[in-house]
């Protein structure tokens, strides 16, 4: 099967999941994920895994895209609002996360400490994809939505901070000849390098979008400035993910009719993001089930225990509105691109225990992409947020990008 045809194929029968995803009262998300899980190697093997490396591509730009959206809620009178909560919470989320995982995994299954402080770090960040893509099908907005967005965002700068730091601890408990300090330069860099790129890189684009003739060639150049931030951070080894979202804060930011450059790169976005969604969910493997025993089941349940227990705690301290307090947790479980990239350097950093701790992350991930997206639902739900951009009188041009048909 050649290759625009696979990738029809993939479509297509990605929008089919959520067409029946829908009929059962279920995000679009989900539906995209089965059906990409039973075009995969665990079902009907139409796609490989030489097919999902082969359109890698399409995972980057739109995890690129996701990213630069994902920026557009740092709107800084807002957060001047919900700042100092937004970090707090998300503080608290990611250390409750890597505290009740560590537990489990140290006093409950007696790992290595190397082991142990290594996986729990992984359980911090958050895929922020399927949130995103949850909220803007319900059209949420209210309080819950309006803490969720920035805390998935900070949560990933804190998830990658949390990683390093975890990396550099377990090398130094295994007798690494690097010292402490030179194993946290390296962290450091990708956080304020990705900052800093995406800071400038946010600067021309405001430049050059105020002089676009028309949308569609305002497309073109906000299509363009993602594809440069995401090459020139992996270009110099920063996180393109860090390096979008900032783009995107800088841009809303620096320019008051901002929603014209999100909205157009939105119009692009939606088979991308149909795609990325079915590509992941072809690229999970169930096999992995067998391998992981119950030290990856009670990894699923500890991951979620601790992020639930941290977010209402981060909540609670900051006086937040009930339903944040009671609901922000579910709306923080899906896992999925970093910390399969993560997983990457474990292979490389970490060696003897990266079988181990790939295949616990793997399955993690094929757990909560599935059922992530129905966890953030039934936060909204249960927060009364569904169609709130609609009862608020909010009809601005952001394409509800899950509601796509035949």
């Amino acid at each position: 099967m050649n290759v625009l045809l696979k990738l029809g194929v993939i479509l297509i029968v990605g929008l089919l999941g959520g067409k029946i995803a829908r009929l059962f009262k279920l995000p679009n998300v989900s539906g995209y994920l089965v059906a990409g899980l039973l075009l995969g190697t665990s079902f009907f093997k139409i796609v490989s895994p030489a097919d999902v490396d082969a359109f890698a591509v399409i995972s980057e730009v739109a995890l690129a895209i996701i990213a630069f959206s994902i920026g557009s809620e740092f709107l800084l009178k807002d957060m001047r609002k919900l700042g100092k909560s937004i970090v707090v919470i998300t503080l608290l989320e990611v250390i409750g996360a890597v505290a009740v995982v560590f537990s489990i995994m140290y006093f409950g299954f007696k790992q290595p400490f190397a082991f142990s402080i290594v996986i729990a770090s992984m359980s911090a960040a958050t895929a922020p994809a399927a949130t995103l893509l949850v909220m803007r099908q319900y059209r949420a907005r209210g309080p819950l939505t309006s803490t969720v967005l920035p805390v998935v965002a900070l949560d990933d700068v804190f998830g990658i901070m949390a990683f390093g730091i975890a990396m550099s601890v377990a090398r130094l408990s295994m007798g690494s000849n690097l010292s402490l300090l030179q194993m946290l330069v390296q962290p450091g860099v990708e956080i304020f390098g990705s900052l800093a790129l995406g800071a400038v890189l946010g600067l021309g684009l405001w430049w050059l979008s105020r002089g676009a003739a028309d949308r569609d060639e305002l497309q073109g150049i906000s299509l363009a400035a993602i594809a440069v931030a995401t090459g020139l951070a992996n270009h110099f080894h920063l996180s393109p993910l860090l390096t979008c979202i900032t783009m995107g804060t800088a841009l809303v930011n620096l320019q008051p009719n901002s929603a014209r450059v999100f909205g157009s790169v939105n119009d692009f976005a939606a088979p991308v993001y149909v795609l990325f969604f079915a590509l992941a969910g072809a690229s999970l493997d169930l096999g992995i089930l067998m391998k992981v025993g119950v030290m990856g089941v009670f990894y699923i349940f500890a991951r979620a225990a601790g992020k639930m227990i941290g977010a209402a705690a981060g909540a609670k301290m900051v006086n937040a509105h009930p339903n944040v307090t009671k609901y922000l947790g579910l709306a923080l479980l899906p896992q999925g691109g970093i910390s399969i990239g993560l997983s990457v350097l474990v292979r490389q950093l970490l060696p003897e225990y990266a079988p181990a701790i790939t295949t616990i992350i793997m399955f993690s991930v094929l757990i909560y992409e599935v059922t992530g997206p129905i966890f953030a639902k039934i936060a909204i739900a249960k927060a009364g947020e569904i169609n709130g951009m609609d009862k608020a009188g909010d009809h601005q041009a952001v394409p509800v990008v899950e509601e796509l048909v035949f």
